[in-house]
């Protein structure tokens, strides 16, 4: 298998497995979606590490395959691309990226598929497609964008360079950067941390805020009345109310 998966402590880890640079060929990029799939269907995963290891995050797509592509094979194939890292954003629990190495190309697009990202200090960064021709094609154009905005997306975009951990620090692109052997370990205990959270309140969170983001703020404002509503019918939040009034904030214990 290009891409494992382990569960522990209810934190489910994909871990990519395609040395010598994970490079992300479509067998990969397949098992990708299979793997998020199973952590949303998966009630004891209730938070995910995505990690390429110690060495390197991604460095991107396998060139040599896509150099055999022609137009009309990557028509067919880039939906197809798009789905299999949308379906990492779009896993219903928290997302943390653990970045080693380098995350180029489709490597730094997974990598913003998460909702946090924990970067090594030799980290590397980037969007390097326009010096092959291209543009980034599995979410890099927009989630890139959003995540840092217009202007610094650009730049890395049109340039292709890549950006040292601290640079990616300072404009947002990752959250925190920790020595390179740490950064698993730090993802794994941030995302064991919320595994240990109300899930469907966490749930909610993240889909209030990532739909929230695509649409106008009234119907932003929708999207959060509804799901805060929504949460008054749960066991967590009954659990998390009545821990507040006899022990005081911060002690509850969800299932």
């Amino acid at each position: 298998m290009t891409v494992n998966f382990e569960v522990a402590e209810g934190v489910g880890t994909i871990r990519l497995d395609r040395p010598p640079m994970n490079a992300l060929d479509v067998a990969t990029q397949d098992r990708l979606r299979e793997l998020a799939e199973e952590a949303t269907r998966r009630d004891d995963v209730r938070a995910v590490v995505v990690w390429g290891g110690e060495k390197v995050f991604a460095a991107g797509a396998d060139i040599k395959e896509m150099q055999n592509m022609d137009h009309a094979a990557m028509v067919r194939r880039s939906k197809a691309l798009q789905d299999s890292f949308t379906a990492i954003a779009r896993i219903p629990k928290p997302v943390v990226a653990a970045v080693t190495g380098y995350a180029l190309g489709g490597g730094c697009e997974l990598a913003l598929c998460a909702d946090f990202r924990i970067a090594a200090d030799n980290a590397k960064l980037g969007q390097p497609e326009i010096l092959l021709g291209l543009i980034p094609g599995a979410g890099g154009t927009q989630r890139l964008a959003r995540l840092v905005g217009p202007s610094k997306a650009k730049d890395l975009i049109f340039t292709g360079r890549q950006v040292r951990a601290d640079e990616a620090l300072a404009i947002g692109l990752v959250d925190r950067v920790v020595p390179a052997a740490e950064v698993y370990e730090q993802a794994h205990a941030w995302a064991a941390r919320l595994a240990a959270g109300p899930a469907i309140a966490l749930r909610a969170a993240k889909e209030a805020v990532d739909a929230g983001l695509e649409t106008d703020i009234d119907t932003g404002l929708t999207i959060e009345r509804t799901w805060f509503a929504g949460l008054f019918a749960t066991e967590d939040r009954e659990t998390g109310m009545r821990s507040f009034v006899e022990e005081g904030p911060g002690k509850a214990k969800f299932r």
